[in-house]
């Protein structure tokens, strides 16, 4: 392929996800969306300063959570080439752009590694999975734990099966815990598949993490949780004043656990969620409405506004690069 015919192709691909990406938010955002009228006409009758000065915090702790996410990118890519804070800012928000229309946000690996050098994008794929590790171990620890609470609070479970569970999921808990501080062990196993041996050299990355090093990345997991559950709580406890705190907060996270553990596609997401929420929180409510409202607050501004921001970085992909 030429050199003009490269160009012409890499052009064609960032006009495309774009016009995949505009479409899908025009669709959800800028087209008819009941769920953010319902929020619109529930903040009508709140004093109009503390609306403004939640949903500034709200938004200023959504630019926290990413940039979190950022510096923990920018951590686990020293393993494979230099990467600045602010490069990688713009890999975590191209990736958002890519995520909105790709299921399970399997786009956001692909927007971001597009920002390492060319021989290093495979392994950023496998980077990129451990920090979704141990994501994905956090939100497990607190989730569980929450639900076992829940369990205990709003379901007459018998005591012996109660404990059973609880059993269960505290063992869950330990082993996917020891699994992630020593993930080498994936790369142990994965090496002794044949035809997989040969692609050692991009999954070996995983490996080379030690547990001090995980343990890092797992404090940014944490840090991000406790940014986005916090979230939930100012946009809810500001529509529903009244609910008790500590069950508002632990159905939060029981939420969090549920809806993380479901697959879905990030612009018909905030459906899932909806569903899922409001019938989670009729334990503790019977305003469906306000839960949905929040919800989709969330959404809208953890997803779609930094999509749209993405959307600029875009632009800067080099797909052709032929530098390692």
């Amino acid at each position: 392929m030429t050199a003009a015919a490269k160009k012409i192709l890499s052009y064609l691909i960032k006009a495309t996800i774009l016009v995949l990406a505009f479409l899908f938010i025009y669709n959800k955002f800028l087209g008819k969306n009941d769920d953010l009228a319902r929020f619109e006409k529930l903040i009508s009758v709140i004093s109009r300063g503390q609306v403004v000065f939640t949903l500034s915090v709200v938004v200023l702790l959504m630019v926290a959570n990413w940039f979190l996410e950022s510096l923990k990118w920018q951590y686990l890519a020293k393993k494979l080439t230099r990467v600045t804070v602010w490069e990688a800012i713009e890999a975590v928000f191209c990736g958002l752009t890519w995520a909105i229309f790709t299921p399970n946000r399997i786009g956001e690996y692909g927007g971001r590694v597009m920002f390492l050098p060319p021989r290093k994008r495979i392994h950023g794929v496998f980077a990129m999975a451990v920090g979704a590790f141990a994501q994905n171990v956090i939100t497990n620890l607190v989730g569980i734990l929450a639900s076992l609470w829940f369990l205990y609070y709003f379901f007459n479970l018998n005591i012996w099966l109660y404990l059973g569970i609880a059993a269960l999921s505290l063992a869950f808990l330990v082993l996917f815990m020891i699994f992630y501080f020593n993930i080498k062990w994936l790369v142990t196993w994965l090496d002794k598949i044949s035809f997989l041996k040969k692609y050692h050299r991009f999954f070996d990355i995983m490996g080379r993490y030690n547990p001090n090093e995980l343990l890092v990345v797992i404090g940014y997991s944490l840090a991000r949780f406790f940014v986005f559950s916090f979230q939930y709580y100012l946009v809810i406890h500001l529509l529903l004043p009244a609910l008790p705190l500590f069950s508002m907060v632990m159905t939060v996270l029981v939420f969090i656990f549920i809806q993380s553990a479901l697959p879905s596609l990030d612009l018909l997401d905030v459906g899932v969620r909806s569903y899922t929420a409001t019938h989670l929180f009729l334990f503790i409510t019977n305003q469906q409405i306000a839960i949905i409202a929040a919800v989709s607050s969330i959404w809208l501004i953890n997803l779609i506004i930094p999509a749209i921001i993405g959307s600029a970085f875009v632009l800067k992909l080099r797909f052709f690069d032929r530098t390692s």
